[in-house]
């Protein structure tokens, strides 16, 4: 084997005969491996093996594979990078080379390793030392390997004579486990307030994930009695906050020895409310598992929460070295940017006694802040809004140095946040790292004059030990949601490129919205410059709530259609929403109408649970396809918390991607229904009924979506009684077969209705054909003339131009053929054709095909004119319509693959005397 090293990226071996199951996984110990990757050794604790197809489905398979098997291990917090490296992996091998791809996963103590390999080794070697132009970032391939090095924490390629493998090792954070701290005494005046009783639920989950049993703190909490909720799933309680770079779920978190953190309860009521949480899993006495779950108001966690300890060499001997700030914020983990933020804000309150706290974080450009975490203010209303830095009318304007706000009564606007409040002072103080504005942190206090220069001071030394954590966090938190976000975008994106139907496209841009970007969404579609937006689909992450909504939108009247790419907010939803909550709650009440009405079509309509789910911040985003607004896709929340500036990009992002595809849908629509109109009109009307004779057609089109083909049947009125029958093949299939299809059928009504006889039309016919030129094609053709007789049977007079002979079943069971061949049409200019005449006797068939049936094949086998002949022998007595239905059922099941070419078959039976 050869090994092509990438500059800072390790190889390890892999051992001999090591084999790869397919959709396999081994436990820990069993057939463990050692992998060595030459920085430190890894004992392999489980593997995880598939195969792909090279075919392009194959990519979402090998990303669901990953995503699975990574989420089982309980590596949930590297699921997406590895999803978006083994994606270009993986397209690299079943797309680009066209070869299958093995998938190969090991687990270890410290991380997991993917290898990714394929049957195109005919690659440059890289050697060891040397420098590897990846290409450049700007082109549209060759983005694989320069991933690897971005992601992963070791990645080489690996050669050998019948395949090339690239391997990634994705890292384990680093984490401490387990660790415990005692907070210290601390003042009254500084610990953390709560409400006047502290109402922890106590809920205990099966090992199904139902729930067991449920306190009396949880009725109060929550409003459900124990005997609505005991045996329901917590998942369907539970409001997971789903952003993009969250990787574990409740389900998940159920499953974890013990887990912190916050998620939200949706109560009896519809609301939801956000609770932090204690997940511990116990075993009883009979060993079967389960969790119990501690619950309290968000805003209580300090009854839960456990900070981690100080290491014993940072806290040393000397009680002054100890900052009070830095020990009651504690060690939170790395990535817990929102705990971070929130016991900043409550200790920042506490620390000078004021009755509300804010902090707002900077964009990369320090032209905005965004709030992100507050105590004693509507946080569900100002989460997430963002506000200018500049100084000005309306705007923020002591950002970027510590101020002081005796009175904001005297400076309105001073302070957007707390417009509304009744917070009267406030004191502001910058964060900042290595001089750039990070973020501001604020204190207010419903009474005038609270705070001087001393208390900014105290506040501005907080807000600078704390500075440096913050933006560390906030990185990270940024870092982890655009790869989430990346890994989304695969996806979606292979979703939709995997569908060319329009309704099916609406539904997968819902889905893919709702819960991940929103709680619930609906998407307009805009049929043409000229029409008014339609409200296509709506969906909402409970179900039951999207009848209501739908119906509530169906009578507001659309958002406009404005081509400005990004998300505006639309707040008629809401607006109407309030209103129908107070118009309902107002006729409970016995109090009647309210005074003023926002939309006089509402009427009695939403429920309060449907205000509630629509009563929040609503965005728009145009869906713009081809220079054109084809639609608007709006998304909304239940609650006045504003959508964050990167789902809002993400959105964005996911618009232009499902805009093309929906736009495509209809153009595949609109092409189809053209081609479908096209070939109906190239079928004869319905057959006419002809007394004494049946007749029957079956006719099937090769190839998906084509009604007509080269093949063709006519039965039509002549003269006198006399009917003209024609069943032909033009060379080929599709619609340059379908052209002179057309062709032939209506020249051969129009030249037997002149009263030519049967040779004559068909050689005008074939000269009509070679008139066409290079697009003529040379036609098969079986044609003749149909004339009941008074005593029972009918006269046919029949010519063969090249096409598969007629065959007649008589009542004794014997089949022969019923006209002799001549020469084809649309090849010479000069035909001699003659015409036969036949008598169909009462109870005789004659059966015409196309070279459909008769070459109808199964590998070597083919069914031909034998075949033909010993089915038709089976049909004595049976009508015309079950001679034709039998003939079709055994050219069916002789072969078991699709057919490749068109059949027509025509089937006419003089009845006997007798009733059959």
């Amino acid at each position: 084997m050869t090994t092509g090293l990438i500059p800072g990226g390790q190889s390890p071996e892999r051992p001999t005969g090591a084999q790869m199951p397919h959709q396999r996984r081994e436990p820990a110990g069993h057939g463990a491996l050692h992998v060595d990757n030459r920085t430190r050794s890894s004992v392999i604790t489980a593997r995880a093996a598939a195969s792909f197809d090279p075919v392009g489905r194959s990519v979402a398979s090998a990303r669901s594979f990953v995503r699975d098997t990574l989420q089982g291990w309980g590596f949930a917090d590297i699921v997406d990078d590895a999803v978006v490296l083994t994606s270009e992996l993986v397209t690299n091998a079943v797309v680009h080379a066209g070869t299958s791809a093995d998938v190969l996963c090991l687990r270890s103590d410290d991380g997991v390793r993917v290898e990714v390999a394929d049957r195109y080794p005919e690659r440059e070697i890289p050697l060891q030392g040397s420098p590897v132009n990846m290409g450049s970032p700007d082109r549209e391939g060759g983005r694989g390997l320069q991933l690897c090095a971005a992601l992963a924490g070791h990645w080489g390629v690996e050669y050998t004579p019948t395949h090339k493998q690239v391997w990634f090792q994705l890292d384990l954070p680093e984490r401490p486990v387990g660790t415990r701290a005692a907070g210290p005494s601390l003042p009254s005046d500084l610990l953390p307030l709560a409400d006047g009783r502290v109402r922890v639920a106590v809920v205990q989950i099966d090992r199904t994930g139902a729930i067991a049993s449920w306190n009396e703190d949880a009725e109060d909490l929550f409003g459900y009695a124990a005997e609505q909720v005991t045996g329901k799933p917590l998942t369907d309680l539970a409001a997971w906050p789903h952003t993009p770079g969250t990787s574990t779920g409740i389900a998940e978190a159920l499953q974890l020895s013990r887990w912190e953190g916050s998620y939200g309860i949706r109560g009896a009521n519809g609301r939801v409310t956000p609770v932090y949480a204690s997940h511990l899993r116990v075993r009883d006495t009979g060993g079967e598992p389960s969790t119990v779950c501690l619950l309290v108001r968000d805003h209580e966690r300090a009854v839960l929460q456990t900070p981690l300890r100080i290491p014993a060499s940072d806290t040393g001997n000397d009680a002054q070295s100890t900052d009070p700030f830095e020990v009651f914020i504690g060690s939170p983990a790395p990535d817990d940017l929102d705990g971070l933020l929130q016991r900043t804000v409550e200790r920042a309150r506490d620390m000078l006694d004021g009755d509300s706290a804010f902090l707002l974080l900077a964009t990369d450009d320090e032209t905005e802040l965004e709030v992100r975490a507050s105590t004693g203010l509507p946080s569900a209303r100002q989460r997430f809004a963002r506000v200018p830095v500049e100084a000005g009318p309306g705007r923020y304007g002591s950002a970027r140095m510590p101020a002081v706000h005796e009175d904001l009564t005297m400076v309105p606007g001073a302070v957007p946040l707390l417009r509304g409040t009744g917070m009267r002072s406030v004191v502001t103080v910058p964060l900042k790292v290595e001089g750039r504005l990070t973020g501001s942190l604020g204190v207010a206090a419903e009474a005038p004059a609270r705070y001087s220069n001393e208390e900014a001071l105290r506040l501005q030394f907080a807000a600078d030990r704390i500075a440096l954590a913050v933006e560390s966090a906030r990185l990270g938190e940024l870092e982890r949601l655009r790869r989430g976000s990346l890994s989304f975008l695969v996806e979606a994106s292979d979703l939709l490129a995997g569908t060319l139907d329009r309704d099916q496209t609406l539904a997968l841009m819902a889905q893919m919205t709702v819960p991940t970007l929103a709680t619930w969404c609906a998407v307009y579609t805009i049929a043409d410059q000229a029409s008014e937006p339609y409200l296509s689909y709506v969906l909402h992450e409970d179900e039951e709530l999207i009848d209501g909504i739908k119906s509530l939108l169906s009578k507001i009247s659309p958002p406009d259609p404005v081509p400005t790419p990004g998300a505006r907010v639309w707040s008629a939803p809401a607006q109407a929403a309030h209103q129908a909550a107070l118009r309902t709650s107002m006729r409970s009440l016995g109090l009647g109408e309210p005074p003023h009405r926002v939309s006089s079509g509402i009427g009695i309509g939403p429920t309060l649970a449907t205000a509630s789910a629509v009563g929040g911040e609503t965005v728009v985003l145009p869906l713009v396809a081809r220079n054109r607004v084809i639609g608007m896709l709006t998304l909304g929340k239940p609650t006045d918390e504003h959508f964050r500036q990167e789902i809002l990009e993400l959105a964005e992002d996911l618009s232009r991607r499902a805009a093309l595809a929906l736009d495509n849908a209809r153009l595949y629509s609109e092409r189809t229904a053209i081609s479908q109109s096209l070939q109906r009109s190239l079928l004869p009307p319905e057959l006419p009924e002809i007394d004494g004779v049946e007749v029957e057609v079956i006719y099937r089109a090769a190839g998906e979506g084509n009604e007509v083909g080269g093949d063709f049947y006519d039965l039509f009125p002549i003269s006198d009684g006399a009917y003209g029958f024609a069943i032909g093949d033009v060379c080929g299939t599709g619609p340059n077969a379908a052209a002179v299809t057309g062709l032939a059928r209506h020249a051969l009504r129009l030249l037997a209705r002149e009263g030519l006889s049967g040779p004559a039309v068909l050689e005008r016919l074939n000269s009509a054909i070679l008139d066409e030129g290079a697009r003529s094609r040379f036609l098969t053709l079986l044609y003749g003339e149909l004339r009941p007789q008074e005593d029972g049977s009918a006269e046919l007079k029949v010519v063969c131009a090249g096409h598969p002979l007629p065959l007649r079943l008589r009542q004794d069971g014997t089949v022969e053929p019923a006209a002799e061949p001549q020469p084809l049409l649309g090849v010479m200019d000069d035909l001699e054709l003659y015409e036969q005449t036949v008598t169909l006797d009462p109870g005789d068939v004659l059966l015409c095909v196309t070279d459909g049936v008769t070459e109808r094949r199964e590998g070597s086998r083919m069914l031909g004119d034998d075949g033909l002949t010993d089915v038709l022998t089976t049909c004595t007595g049976l009508t015309a319509g079950a001679v034709a239905a039998r003939i079709m059922r055994a050219v069916e099941r002789f072969a078991s693959d699709a057919p490749s070419d068109d059949m027509a078959i025509l089937a006419m039976r003089v009845p006997g005397l007798h009733k059959d």
